[in-house]
């Protein structure tokens, strides 16, 4: 049986107003980076069978009972567990009135064969060391054995990310795939008057403010790593592109120049960035050295170059270009040449951003009003996502499954997330928080 325990992360919702003191910059900053440790450290473990192929189109939803653990929050845990499983479309957790066994008694697969139901998960939670003790066994009902067997441990406070953690594990069990429930989202919300950037759990609970503030902010962009974030500010009647290194828990003005520059995206290794800039009068594009800050100019037309994003293996580099005309994504080699053209239908398509493999590119199109559609980087297979209200900024989740978006559907602009087939639209950022230029974190 393995044991995992939680790592401590400080949570500060009270910044308001101003630029953050180094001392509460370092604070805020510790919240993002003292998550990473332990979920990268649940992704080693490998399983052999694969109870839900996941690339399958036809897969069905696997029927699941989840009990309440027994102990304190124990049904708060149990209830995190089945929205996170739930929200995956893979499976279908069972109404607890059909339970059959009493939660401490022994797991019997004759009671859940008739059923149907094809796994069973216990547990219980007890006070220990000032935290929480949790353990979680889940069992294959048609095989009549054990899965997976484990033991947790918890600061109270953190009892959310603990139940993501259970959650991550036992799909990780049946899909042999790392889940996504410890990720985060950052976005962009107005505050006092201001923009600045906040960060929230991938199902929008945990909603807390970097302490990052400017006149104006632009969507945030993560490293490959979940190290660094680059964003454009206007600071001083000036626009910067700004670097956020949590590891060094630091803020750094990286570029700026005369008229506006608008951060892009990190390559994979984290070593550059790209961005547009108008400091040659037009919007171009640009790839910077994050070593020695040097740049290269990408594009050299009289229109407007925009929106930079580089594709996951660093080779391509989608963007959004009017030289044909109207707003269009076009792709390029990440060293400017080769430049073609993947949109057509439509006179308006921004904010491409690619899914993790490569093999697609979601964005925004004009269909009467902005909707997420969804692309093959060669220009087939154009999908619309959404239907209602304007909607904007899409980013994939780290396995590609999931999207998420801002959207005005519900008057106050906000985040939702779907999956990536466009079911299951949900807002998760704070109702009367206008939220927008969502990014889903890589880890």
């Amino acid at each position: 049986m393995k044991r995992i325990r939680a790592g401590q992360e400080t949570i500060d919702n009270r910044q308001r107003g101003r630029r953050p003191t180094s001392a509460a910059l370092g604070k805020a900053i510790l919240l993002v980076l003292l998550v990473v440790p332990l979920h990268a450290s649940l992704l080693t473990n490998a399983f052999a069978k694969v109870y839900i192929d996941i690339s399958s189109p036809s897969a069905k939803k696997l029927p699941i009972a989840i009990y309440d653990l027994q102990g304190p929050s124990g049904k708060e845990i149990a209830e995190i567990i089945r929205d996170d499983l739930t929200f995956t479309g893979l499976f279908m957790c069972i109404d607890k009135a059909s339970y059959i066994e009493p939660a401490a008694g022994k797991f019997s697969p004759q009671n859940w064969r008739p059923l149907g139901i094809e796994a069973v998960i216990k547990g219980t939670a007890q006070e220990k060391n000032n935290g929480l003790a949790v353990e979680v066994v889940l069992y294959d009902v048609l095989e009549g054995r054990e899965i997976l067997s484990r033991q947790y441990q918890s600061t109270r406070e953190l009892v959310r990310q603990l139940a993501h953690t259970i959650s991550n594990d036992i799909y990780q069990a049946f899909t042999n795939m790392p889940g996504i429930f410890r990720t985060r989202i950052a976005f962009v919300a107005e505050d006092d008057g201001e923009k600045g950037i906040y960060i929230m759990d991938w199902d929008g609970h945990r909603t807390r403010k970097l302490g990052l503030k400017g006149t104006l902010v632009l969507t945030p962009r993560w490293a490959a790593d979940g190290s660094k974030m680059i964003y454009s500010s206007e600071r001083s009647r000036q626009w910067g592109v700004y670097l956020l290194d949590f590891g060094k828990m630091s803020e750094k003005k990286i570029f700026a120049s005369k008229g506006t520059n608008m951060a892009g995206d990190f390559f994979p290794r984290g070593d550059a960035i790209t961005f547009s800039s108008t400091q040659d009068g037009t919007p171009d594009i640009y790839v910077m050295s994050l070593k020695d800050r040097s740049t290269r100019k990408l594009t050299r037309t009289q229109g407007i170059e925009v929106s930079p994003s580089v594709s996951p293996d660093g080779t391509r580099i989608a963007f959004v270009s009017d030289r044909g005309g109207s707003p269009q994504i076009y792709i390029m080699r990440s060293d400017g040449n080769d430049i073609r053209r993947v949109t057509f239908e439509g006179s308006y398509n921004t904010s491409p951003s690619w899914s993790p493999s490569g093999d697609r590119i979601v964005f925004s199109c004009r269909k009467g009003k902005n909707q997420i559609c969804i692309i093959k980087p060669d220009g087939n297979d154009l999908v619309q996502l959404t239907d209602t209200g304007n909607n904007e900024d899409p980013s994939f989740s780290p396995d590609g499954r999931f999207i998420t978006f801002s959207s005005d559907r519900e008057r106050t602009r906000g985040v939702y997330i779907m999956r990536a087939n466009g079911e299951a639209q949900k807002r998760i950022s704070p109702q009367g928080l206008r939220s927008y230029g969502p990014r889903w974190s890589p880890n």
